[in-house]
């Protein structure tokens, strides 16, 4: 990882202010006041002459995911003292979306992506950082950091916590979906209860985000193939002592980066979007991944859709071999040689943008040019032999989906499903459903009224998907959601439908029996109705009452958008 910024963002030349924030709320007799309540905490005159950093964090003891984060930035700190600056620690928020699932609160995760930006946000315009560290790992708090960052556009530098190692269950290596797709089998008949608790006390060994390329490492690789985070920075998973070195290496960095002026919004681009695309299309990444990097263009204000993921992936290769699709996790990336490798492939193929600018100074490419593979390695595929031609992001469209909706694929599934619809207005009562054995081979199972606003929140769906390749139905049943998936969903599961049901989208109008069809190669995502059956169901269609009218939920179920706009939260001002 390169520790000092080579070339100049576009406010560099020696003139930009490393203290562009900090002296209005620190320097003067008037701000005397300040001062002293600075002091309160330990801080010195000394201290308080240097540029201020924001550390935040998103440490919580609600999981193993961000356990280490207190620790990282105890590193980064040091880091920052040694290069001259004055650190200043912040905390937010996170929800687990492996311990909610299932369960109400998996609702309030997606809305903790626009808490954790407007808590970071606010916090760095209070008090007038000059600089941001933001230490993310669990799914949505790198998504939110980046979208903080970028409001306030003061440099910044992202830097993932880690991956949790895999556990070990009969030999193999396994991870938190190995556990919610032996719930399926448990109920299914085929794993015992004892086998059950077995794999539950070994999946998740310690600190550390999900281990396959599920939404936080997706979210993480994107990061840094967009440039906000150093290339190479995320593969060292969490419980690693070079984490600690990256911590401090970061602390320095962040230095360089203030003192080149380089800030988000000399770095977000139409460029380096398609290269965060396409390093989630070629590692077989999260759809998750469509939400965030939607939000992320709105907040930056370049021009992204969700077509543009599905263009991406067409074009880009499927390089790297990871779960969930996969063989392994991303512990195994970084033995192989990290995400640098994924990098250097898709430079050396010419997909990549290569003149994008990233926090270390150099461009993407300079970046990923030292990237070595270890001998013997089978995560990456060697250059011209991939696993298959495209990625995994693929964008469905049609009469039940209108404005899109999202299917990531490994390229073993079947292109084409048909068959009956198996109507369920929320997820608990889709998982009951599979738990009591009541779907049948064919079918595709509709979760509706579990989008943006219906949910609010769009749960994740892992506890069904899992349920069904569990049960031994992940092959030949398919599932259309509203909703949204988790990263470690495998199969023809179809989430973000726009327009969602709660506003009256065509997937409200799906009755039991209806004859869906699935056309991968197409790109098509129907139902065998008319337009002006359709029509007649809707009109008689009546919107549902929101399940929430005080708090946090009612807020977002206000102000928030479709999937495809990335489920950001808008001020009608």
């Amino acid at each position: 990882m390169s520790t000092s910024v080579d070339k100049p963002g576009s406010a560099v030349g020696g003139t930009f202010d490393m203290r562009h924030k900090s002296r209005v709320m620190l320097d003067g007799n008037d701000r005397a006041g300040a001062r002293a309540m600075l002091k309160g905490t330990g801080f010195t005159d000394d201290d308080l002459r240097k540029p201020i950093i924001g550390v935040a964090h998103c440490w919580i003891e609600t999981m193993p995911c961000n356990l280490n984060q207190r620790r990282i930035a105890k590193f980064v700190k040091d880091g920052i003292r040694a290069a001259g600056g004055t650190p200043q620690e912040l905390n937010t928020v996170s929800i687990s979306d492996g311990v909610t699932m299932g369960t109400e609160g998996m609702k309030t995760s997606l809305i903790s992506r626009e808490i954790i930006a407007d808590s970071v946000e606010l916090v760095a315009r209070g008090h007038m950082f000059d600089a941001l560290v933001c230490i993310g790992a669990c799914d949505k708090t790198l998504p939110g950091l980046a979208m903080a960052a970028t409001r306030v556009n003061v440099p910044t530098v992202l830097l993932y916590s880690g991956s949790i190692l895999p556990g070990e269950f009969h030999g193999k290596e396994v991870t938190i979906r190995s556990v919610y797709e032996a719930i399926g089998a448990n109920a299914a008949g085929k794993l015992s209860d004892a086998e059950l608790k077995e794999l539950e006390d070994a999946a998740c060994p310690g600190a550390g985000a999900c281990g396959g390329q599920y939404t936080a490492n997706t979210m993480a690789m994107a990061m840094e193939f967009i440039g906000l985070s150093p290339l190479g920075s995320a593969s060292p998973p969490a419980v690693d002592a070079r984490k600690d070195e990256v911590g401090v290496a970061v602390g320095k960095l962040i230095m360089d980066v203030l003192r080149a002026g380089i800030r988000p919004s000399d770095i977000l681009n139409r460029k380096s979007f398609e290269n965060a695309i396409a390093g989630v299309a070629t590692s077989g990444g999260s759809t998750n991944s469509v939400l965030h990097l939607l939000a992320l263009a709105r907040e930056a204000g370049v021009p992204l859709t969700i077509d543009d993921f599905d263009v991406i992936s067409r074009r880009t290769p499927l390089y790297c071999d990871m779960m969930p699709g996969g063989r392994f996790a991303a512990a195994d990336l970084d033995k192989a040689g990290g995400t640098k490798l994924a990098a250097k492939r898709l430079v050396d193929a010419g997909l990549l943008h290569n003149d994008a600018l990233t926090v270390t100074g150099r461009t993407l490419a300079e970046d990923a040019a030292d990237a070595v593979a270890t001998p013997g390695q089978e995560v990456v595929r060697e250059l011209g032999n991939p696993l298959k031609d495209s990625g995994g992001l693929v964008i469905l469209k049609g009469n039940i989906a209108p404005d899109g909706a999202v299917i990531k694929l490994f390229g073993y599934e079947r292109n084409i499903h048909r068959g009956p619809a198996r109507v369920f207005n929320s997820e608990p009562e889709a998982h009951k459903a599979v738990l009591r054995n009541e779907i049948n081979e064919g079918d595709v199972v509709v979760i509706r009224y579990e989008g943006p606003k219906g949910g609010p929140g769009m749960q994740e769906m892992l506890g069904v998907t899992a349920a069904l390749v569990g049960a031994g139905l992940g092959g030949t049943v398919a599932l259309i959601t509203d909703g949204r998936f988790s990263g470690a969903t495998k199969g023809v599961m179809i989430g973000h439908v726009a327009p969602e049901a709660a506003i009256g989208g065509p997937i409200a109008a799906l009755e039991e029996g209806d004859i869906i069809v699935i056309d991968i190669e197409k790109r098509g995502l129907n139902v065998e109705l008319s337009d002006e059956v359709i029509a007649q169901r809707l009109s008689k269609w009546q919107r549902p009452a929101p399940h929430y009218r005080t708090g946090v939920l009612a807020k977002y179920y206000a102000l928030v958008e479709q999937a495809n706009e990335g489920a950001v939260t808008r001020a009608n001002i």
